[in-house]
């Protein structure tokens, strides 16, 4: 059965992006965007909520156009485009369909687990907003936690304050030479 796998860059201090939803404190050198894709190319979908989905399609799919890009960005693009993509959205009335996006309106538990019984790669959910839904729902099987060395002060916290501790157990850790610390938790 496929995993979903809880996949984001956070500050220090625990924030997701800035108070007016900046991220530009994201410390991706080529290094990290290699990684990011070799996580990534064998994935069997994105779970995007609507404002990551819609920032993601602002970039990715002609960023492989831009004679600035970087090699591991390009590379990147080509995922992110042929990479299915469910895009949970009460208001988005459909996704472009050349990018292989399908809108889901509700995070269903039933739903979702037939979405993980199917054949393919785990799943990787990316957006504040989404994340939380899953999480309150115990539909998160693994964490990637990115830890950017910046303390950015406020914004948008990666996890919404919960009344019970939730253990997790460690699979491992890696640090990148621009000081991103990778945690990787899976629940026990």
């Amino acid at each position: 059965m496929r995993k979903i796998i809880l996949m984001m860059s956070m500050s220090l201090d625990g924030f997701i992006e800035g108070p007016e939803r900046q991220i530009d404190w994201h410390l991706v050198d080529d290094e990290l965007h290699r990684h990011f894709n070799d996580e990534l190319r064998s994935m069997g979908g994105f779970l995007h909520g609507r404002v990551m989905y819609e920032l993601m399609a602002g970039v990715w799919p002609t960023a492989d156009a831009d004679p600035e890009i970087t090699p591991p960005m390009a590379e990147f693009a080509g995922i992110w485009l042929d990479m299915p993509k469910y895009v949970y959205s009460r208001t988005l009335r459909q996704a472009d369909v050349g990018w292989n996006s399908t809108v889901v309106r509700d995070v269903i538990p039933s739903e979702v687990a037939a979405l993980k019984a199917a054949p393919g790669g785990d799943l990787v959910l990316g957006g504040a907003n989404l994340a939380a839904s899953f999480l309150r729902h115990g539909l998160v099987d693994a964490y990637r936690i990115y830890v950017h060395p910046v303390r950015i002060g406020r914004g948008t916290p990666l996890f919404p304050p919960e009344g019970d501790p939730r253990p997790l157990r460690l699979e491992g850790t890696r640090t990148f030479g621009n000081g991103v610390v990778l945690l990787s938790y899976a629940r026990p």
